[in-house]
């Protein structure tokens, strides 16, 4: 199993033009800032990144964009799920391409498979390709839920070897642990440091969007430097922008704090709306309060 995937990751936010294309120079740019800035590693067309209001021929340029800035300083993981499993094998393969590290995928969202389906689909995928896998589980939008059990499972399936647990259920962190074993290093998603303190080994993150540093120090001081108290000063320090684009507002707060920090985000893609005027408000108010400011390579 490789075990180059460590770290923050960020879910990356996909940015567009005023008029509403994809801004790969923009999304360039963000990708260098992101890597200068300490971030671990980097997941293009995740929910963050607006992957299922994308086109086929723009999520194409996002994954080669992001893969060609990158340029192997950091290790990147496409979003290649699908709900239909022959979809998903040709987004990876494709994926793998054009250079991907890995990819994360969510399992089919709509026809709620059974466990036995689940396990057939990630083993269907891993077979047809040599990218490392990282499963996703996020029951609030995947309408299925990977129990530990069940990623014990999935963990036997050669390639299978990193998953995103994406509940507010931090005990689930060292189920997986104690189940899978070393078949399977866990992520936290929507939770970070207590993820850390579980034993897990990375975390996906929306807030590393626009705090890259600050976020992948809090895993350097649990992880690498045990030094709980000060990992845990610093994620209270900096809870009100993680919090703020949480929930519902992972795309459009996000969005909303990066274009208050001097980057042209955009507007996200309908169904999602931008912030109202009040919402957006409270968000420069957290980049003043922060001083975050976004700063191109000179």
């Amino acid at each position: 199993m490789t075990t180059s995937f460590r770290g923050v990751f960020t879910v990356m936010i996909t940015p567009f033009s005023p008029g509403g294309g994809v801004d790969l120079a923009a999304l360039a740019a963000f990708t260098d800032w992101q890597i200068r800035q300490g971030v671990h590693g980097l997941i293009p067309l995740g929910s963050t990144g607006e992957f299922l209001s994308l086109s086929e021929e723009e999520r194409v340029s996002v994954a080669r964009t992001v893969i060609d800035a990158a340029a192997g300083r950091v290790p990147v993981l496409v979003g290649t799920g699908a709900e239909d499993t022959r979809e998903a094998v040709r987004l990876t393969r494709q994926a793998e391409a054009l250079g991907a590290d890995g990819a994360m995928i969510i399992p089919p969202f709509y026809s709620t498979p059974t466990d036995d389906e689940l396990v057939h689909h990630y083993a269907t995928i891993a077979a047809a390709t040599a990218l490392p896998i990282m499963v996703y589980n996020n029951p609030a939008t995947a309408n299925v839920d990977l129990k530990p059990e069940l990623v014990a499972r999935i963990a036997r399936i050669e390639r299978c070897d990193y998953i995103k647990e994406s509940t507010l259920e931090v005990t689930r962190v060292r189920d997986i642990i104690r189940l899978a074993g070393p078949g399977m290093t866990v992520f936290g998603g929507i939770l970070g440091f207590e993820s850390f303190v579980e034993g897990a080994q990375g975390w996906v993150a929306v807030a590393s969007n626009v705090a890259p540093g600050p976020m992948a120090r809090i895993f350097e001081l649990v992880a690498d430097e045990g030094r709980f108290r000060e990992a845990r000063e610093l994620y209270l320090a900096w809870l009100p922008v993680i919090e703020a684009v949480g929930g519902q507002r992972y795309v459009a707060g996000t969005k909303a704090l990066l274009t208050h920090m001097g980057f042209g985000a955009g507007a996200p893609r309908p169904p999602r709306l931008p912030l109202p005027p009040a919402a957006d408000a409270e968000m420069a108010a957290l980049v003043a309060r922060f001083g975050l400011a976004f700063a191109p390579a000179a």
